[in-house]
């Protein structure tokens, strides 16, 4: 696994974020700067794009696992990863990063990825445009 930034995938949850995280909104401002933040992947929360624990009123269900994607060639260790907020739509995460499943078997190290954040994707933890379909509002 490369660099400090971590994503893990709770199973039925939040994405778990650790390392140098700054989370910004769609717009470009910065909502959050710390080393360990909880953002929502189910739709629900009243707090978004945080997680306030609406996954378990909302009856989320998914395992925790990765869909299959791709492996990069990790940016230097220790740059912040920043994700941005997508209107609407998905988190958009750059910068050095290592996606871990639950059990901690399956982990992708990547430079970008699109998050689901509305709880419908087929490829959870990525997002794959059901929130168009699904009409999310964030």
């Amino acid at each position: 696994m490369s660099g400090q930034n971590r994503i893990r995938v709770r199973a039925n949850g939040p994405l778990l974020c650790t390392g140098d995280i700054e989370v910004y909104d769609d717009a470009g401002r910065l909502l959050e700067k710390s080393d360990d933040v909880a953002l929502c992947r189910c739709g629900a929360s009243a707090n978004k794009p945080f997680c306030d624990g609406s996954h378990r009123q909302a009856g989320f269900r998914d395992d925790g696992q990765l869909a299959a994607a791709t492996e990069e060639v990790p940016e230097p260790a220790g740059g912040p990863l920043k994700i941005r907020v997508q209107a609407d739509a998905m988190l958009v995460a750059r910068g050095p990063m290592t996606i871990l499943s639950v059990d901690r078997s399956q982990a992708i190290t990547r430079n970008r990825a699109a998050l689901c954040r509305c709880g419908h994707s087929a490829g959870k933890p990525f997002c794959d445009g059901r929130h168009r379909r699904h009409g999310f509002r964030g």
